[in-house]
């Protein structure tokens, strides 16, 4: 095992006293090809090209003498230190970190970034990571090839966001370039970059809260919105001055809600379909769970509800007017889809589309039935249940609304 293992980040200015020192007394040096060729290694240093991160600490595990890796930024930021530490290679190491390459572009952007999302980008994550910037409105993407600016632009047509992007940070040919989206896949973009996505209407902060009054990061100035709880009464998304004709529909029942969030699970880098999303309470929540979420109504006073319901909740949706499954074609892929209105077409057309899970409901057990076998039909696992909900007065403890509806849901398998 090697005697000892440095680790130093590189962000192109000179490197520390106790950097060199450690460079220098180096007798195997891993890095990428522009940091081997730094004259600060030793002639006789082996040099060993950093490709995969995994190979290279097996290699040094079973090297003897002093050995040291040299990676950009902070390698203990979504870095090098990770591998090298897992239980699988046993090295101890000593971290002499940079400017990380997120700090970096941010300072290049003159942008304050305590309340951005930050996400890696490459083939198995695009989506989720494209996902993610849909949701929040200043999200910093650390790119790869083939996971780069024009890759998550045109992951996000429909959606307009400006991209400020920093190529080759630290070297001779750092460029910041600030665009939007729709003008993205038109460049050719240097590898490495740093994205940084922001866009998206932005709620007022709420009363008494100041832009200066972030406490956690990763969440804009405001976090937690002041009212606590989920599956909130359908009349809490109205707002104090709703639309003509936003009176809640039969199916939008705060248990049934419930329920279908439930078996939903929406999570961060989650695309959802809301469908029927009506005033927008389902759709709302689930961006609170911090998915990305597509509202669908065929009514556009609906569509405006549920837009509405979002800036008042602080948080992001994208609404599509017009009736399903037709104009679901276009949308980009879901993860999970609640289906509020449609019927057996529209839940055939979203099971074709493959998402993990579907949820819809039925009033009858014929029509529960008929959703429960063109699910199983497509290859899901299907579950149904009869809910029934009495809600009481508690001036009278009477009856004030009864509720009947039957919950259907498929898991794909």
């Amino acid at each position: 095992m090697a005697d000892r293992v440095t680790v130093i980040g590189w962000d192109g200015t000179p490197l520390s006293a106790a950097a060199r020192w450690a460079l220098g007394a180096a007798t195997l040096v891993a890095g990428a090809p522009h940091h081997l060729a730094l004259p600060d290694i030793p002639a006789g240093a082996e040099r060993v090209r950093l490709g995969s991160v995994s190979v290279a600490a097996g290699r040094i595990a079973r090297h003897r003498g002093t050995a040291v890796v040299l990676a950009d930024g902070d390698p203990g930021f979504f870095g090098v230190v990770r591998t090298l530490r897992a239980p699988e290679h046993g090295l101890e190491v000593e971290v002499h970190p940079a400017v990380s390459a997120v700090a970096a572009a941010f300072a290049r952007a003159g942008m304050p970034w305590d309340d951005a999302r930050l996400v890696v980008a490459h083939s198995r994550t695009l989506r989720r990571a494209v996902n993610v910037c849909r949701a929040h409105p200043k999200v910093a993407v650390l790119t790869s090839p083939g996971a780069g600016p024009a890759e998550l632009a045109l992951l996000l047509t429909g959606v307009h966001r400006t991209f400020v992007i920093c190529e080759a940070l630290g070297t001779e040919r750092e460029q910041t370039t600030v665009i939007t989206s729709d003008k993205v896949p038109d460049h050719s973009w240097r590898d490495p970059n740093v994205v940084i996505v922001v866009g998206g209407s932005s709620p007022s902060a709420p009363t008494g809260t100041h832009r200066g009054d972030g406490w956690i990061a990763g969440r804009e100035p405001g976090y937690p919105p002041p009212t606590r709880g989920w599956a909130l009464p359908a009349a809490a998304y109205a707002g104090p001055a709703p639309l003509p004709g936003a009176a809640p529909r039969a199916s939008e029942s705060t248990q049934l809600r419930a329920l279908q969030l439930a078996r939903l699970g929406p999570r961060t880098g989650d695309l959802v379909w809301d469908i029927g999303s009506g005033g927008g309470a389902l759709a709302v929540e689930a961006a609170g769970f911090g998915a990305a979420v597509i509202a669908v109504d065929r009514d556009r006073e609906a569509c405006q509800r549920a837009e509405l319901a979002a800036r008042r909740f602080g948080v992001r949706l994208q609404t599509v007017c017009g009736p399903a499954p037709h104009v679901l074609e276009d949308l980009p892929e879901p993860d999970v889809v609640r289906v509020g209105g449609g019927g057996v077409g529209t839940v055939t057309a979203v099971a074709d589309r493959r998402p993990g899970r579907i949820v819809t409901h039925a009033v009858t057990r014929d029509e529960a039935e008929a959703l429960g076998s063109a699910l199983a039909e497509r290859g899901y696992a299907v579950e149904c249940a009869l809910l029934q909900s009495v809600e009481l007065s508690t001036r009278t403890w009477a009856e004030s609304e009864r509720a009947v509806v039957f919950l259907v849901s498929g898991v794909r398998e």
